[in-house]
């Protein structure tokens, strides 16, 4: 299950896992997240807030998921990973190889850090 909310001033994408991540999940994450880049062409970042990583429900919850990091994967410009699940501390380092985002790690507690870095207009990727 993931909650997750899109802050429309700075069209930040938060996704929360709290649970096993289902297919239907990535679909409704997708539907918001395509609304805006249809608009907006792109979204300047994701930020996934998790204290630990819940895993999928399902073979098909994983499938839907890898769906979505490929195609969104060139839209999306920052990937704050924002936790100190050690599954999800290493994303940055595997997920360089396959997706065109810039991704850095954050403690949990650094939510505010992960949005100030995606505001930040320095960043040497953009």
């Amino acid at each position: 299950m993931i909650d997750f909310d899109l802050n429309m001033q700075n069209l930040i994408l938060t996704v929360r896992p709290c649970g096993p991540l289902s297919e239907d999940d990535f679909k409704k994450v997708a539907r918001r997240v395509d609304a805006v880049i249809e608009k907006d062409g792109d979204l300047p970042g994701l930020i996934i807030h998790a204290e630990s990583f819940p895993g999928w429900d399902s073979f098909a919850g994983l499938l839907s998921h890898l769906r979505f990091v490929r195609d969104h994967h060139k839209f999306i410009k920052k990937v704050a990973i924002v936790s100190d699940a050690a599954v999800l501390t290493i994303f940055p380092r595997i997920s360089a190889h396959f997706i065109r985002a810039e991704l850095k790690h954050f403690h949990y507690e650094d939510y505010e850090a992960a949005v100030e870095w995606i505001e930040d207009k320095e960043s040497p990727d953009e």
